[in-house]
């Protein structure tokens, strides 16, 4: 009777229609973004610097999954385990000194439960040492724009000077997702084991009960120390929108669930996201410089969108570019232009970068010799 109890309150709970004005009732801070636009659907006390928790581990994953987008690491990659990273406290796995484990199982841990000995392994890994790794973490907050943030940790840990803030938390996890989605095949995991090296397995279980109870939600991380309180970083999609929520400093882990699900549930109620150009859309044919082919088709290097009230009409759109001289060799994913797109109003919507449709090599001498051949058979000027 218990769990029936537990369930439909979650059902309830989730689906609860909020107004603005009372989206969160227990948080010191939040915020709700939708990260391809980035717009703020709603906010609260969002630059506050607070402590925030094993949130950190955000910025972390993002360092290990830039790793091995950068091919600096791979997932089937073996990290030793030092007397430093063994020796953690709080949440933890609780890995031996000298034990060897594949980066995905220290991956997986740092996703799921949190694990404090399994991000210091890998902040060791990456950067040589624990503080380099924090130096690195430090230098990509403000790469990305972070304006209220300072670690000194990978992990979460109340240090002095140890800060974020929700807006800035909402860049991290935007940026983690939009660039890294692979990742949210870790974090939407509620229970499974990590395999240690003498053939056992332990127990993992999400620190994030919504990824369970919630069914939009597949990540990202929670958050809980003496000084910060509850705080929890969660992302979810519904209906071809992704919408990332912060909240920080609640008392409870009931009303840290609260303030998300109110939260998720008022973006998922009131906004919808529109598709105005698809990526893979032909938007003209130009030409290549000293290319194998001498012209290519060009599209946008990702979807053009705009956020709209769930209950507005779809607009009519234009579209303008501007290039670069394209010089080959170019391949498709390199940026070659921008798209400027406006509405029916003339009001910019967003800007887009433009890239190739296919790859195309530079033309070698062999290829000017016949490209020559035919224009002087054809009676034309010969390439120069």
């Amino acid at each position: 009777m218990k769990k029936l109890i537990i369930i439909f309150s979650f059902f309830f709970l989730f689906n609860l229609k909020v107004s603005a004005a009372e989206v969160v009732e227990f948080s010191e801070s939040a915020i709700l973004v939708e990260p391809t636009t980035g717009k703020v659907l709603y906010e609260h006390e969002a630059d506050k610097e607070l402590a925030p928790a094993s949130m950190t581990k955000i910025m972390s994953m993002i360092l290990i999954m830039e790793a091995i987008d950068n091919g600096n690491l791979t997932e089937n990659d073996n990290v030793l385990i030092s007397e430093n990273a063994s020796s953690m406290g709080g949440s933890q796995v609780y890995l031996n000194t000298g034990e060897t484990y594949k980066v995905k199982e220290l991956i997986k841990s740092i996703a799921i439960a949190s694990a404090n000995d399994a991000v210091v392994a890998m902040s060791e890994k990456i950067g040589g040492t624990t503080e380099k790794f924090v130096e690195m973490m430090n230098n990509k907050c403000q790469e990305l724009g972070c304006t209220h943030t300072h670690f000194v940790n990978p992990h979460g840990l109340d240090a002095e000077g140890h800060y974020s803030s929700a807006r800035d938390m909402a860049l991290m996890g935007s940026y983690l997702v939009t660039n890294y989605p692979e990742i949210l095949e870790y974090t939407k995991i509620y229970e499974d084991y990590l395999q240690r090296p003498d053939g056992s397995n332990t127990w993992l279980v999400n620190t994030n009960k919504l990824v369970r109870f919630y069914e939009d939600v597949d990540g990202l991380k929670t958050g809980f120390t003496g000084t910060a309180g509850y705080c929890l970083t969660a992302t979810a999609k519904k209906n071809n929108m992704r919408l990332i929520s912060v909240v920080m400093g609640v008392d409870t882990p009931d009303n840290r669930t609260s303030d998300t699900v109110k939260l998720l549930n008022y973006g998922f109620n009131t906004y919808k996201l529109s598709v105005i150009y698809e990526k893979n859309k032909i938007i003209d044919e130009v030409r290549v410089e000293k290319g194998k082919k001498e012209s290519v088709k060009i599209m946008l290097l990702h979807d053009a969108t705009e956020l709209l009230n769930i209950n507005d009409k779809t607009k009519k759109y234009t579209i303008n570019f501007s290039l670069d001289k394209i010089m080959a060799p170019v391949k498709r994913g390199d940026k070659v232009g921008v798209a400027e797109i406006l509405d029916n109003e003339g009001n910019v919507i967003t800007n887009v970068g433009i890239t190739v449709s296919e790859n195309v090599e530079k033309a070698s001498l062999w290829d000017y010799f016949k490209r020559n051949l035919n224009m002087c058979l054809a009676g034309k000027s010969v390439i120069k």
